[in-house]
C-alpha cells in the first residue's frame, strides 16, 4: 500500500479524499518534524517513530569488499508496538473492518494531551529538585549546630580550666601571707615587753 492507496483507505471515514489527503499529510508531517526534533512519537497499540544516534563505523562495500568508514550518523527507527505485533503475529484476531485495529487513545488524552504531559513532567521536576534543596539545607543547618555545639563546649570547658588555674594560684599566693601575719605577731608581743621592762627600770 503506498499513500494514494492510504488516502482511498481511509476516504470514506473521514470525509472524502481531499480531507483523508490532508489528514495523512498532516500526521506525517507531525510525525517527521517531532522525530528530527529528538522527541519520541510513541502511539499507543501501534507503535513509537524515536531518533537515534548511530556511531561512526567501519563497512564493506558489497560491490568491491572494500572496507569504508561510514561516519556517524541520526537514523529514525520505529517499533512496533504490542498490540500491533500480537495482530501481526496471530495472538490476537484482527477487528472487522468497520473497526479500529489501533486501540483509541483514552478520553481527554487527545485534548491537550502534550500540554499536560510536559506540565506534569515540569512540575515533577520541580517537585524532585526543592525536595533535594531542602535536604541540602537540612544538612548543612545540622552540620552547622554541630559545629556551634561543639564551638561552645570547648570553650566552656576552657573557661572552666582558666578558673580553676586561677583560683589554685590565689590559694598558693595567700598561703604564705598567713605565715609571715603568724611570725609577725610574736614581734609584736616582744617588743611590748622590752617597753614595758623599760618602763619599769626607769621608776
Amino acid at each position: 500500500m503506498n499513500k494514494a492507496q492510504l488516502v482511498e483507505a481511509i476516504a470514506d471515514k473521514v470525509g472524502g479524499r481531499q480531507a483523508a489527503a490532508d489528514a495523512v499529510d498532516a500526521v506525517l508531517d507531525a510525525v517527521v518534524r517531532a522525530v528530527v526534533a529528538g522527541d519520541r512519537v510513541s502511539v499507543t497499540g501501534f507503535g513509537s517513530f524515536e531518533k537515534v544516534e548511530r556511531p561512526a563505523r567501519y563497512a564493506r562495500n558489497p560491490q568491491t569488499g572494500e572496507r569504508v568508514r561510514v561516519k556517524k550518523t541520526s537514523v529514525p527507527r520505529f517499533r512496533a508496538g504490542q498490540g500491533f505485533k500480537d495482530l501481526v503475529s496471530g495472538a490476537k484476531k484482527l477487528p472487522r473492518s468497520g473497526e479500529v485495529s489501533v486501540k483509541k487513545a483514552p478520553k481527554g488524552s487527545l485534548t491537550g494531551g502534550g500540554a499536560s504531559t510536559t506540565a506534569r513532567t515540569t512540575t515533577k521536576k520541580a517537585a524532585a529538585k526543592k525536595a533535594t534543596t531542602a535536604r541540602k539545607t537540612a544538612a548543612k543547618k545540622t552540620t552547622a549546630a554541630k559545629k556551634t555545639a561543639a564551638t561552645k563546649t570547648a570553650a566552656a570547658k576552657k573557661t572552666a580550666a582558666k578558673k580553676a588555674s586561677t583560683a589554685k594560684k590565689t590559694t598558693a599566693k595567700k598561703a604564705p601571707a598567713k605565715k609571715a601575719t603568724a611570725k609577725k605577731t610574736p614581734g609584736k608581743k616582744t617588743a611590748s615587753r622590752k617597753t614595758t621592762a623599760k618602763r619599769a627600770a626607769a621608776r
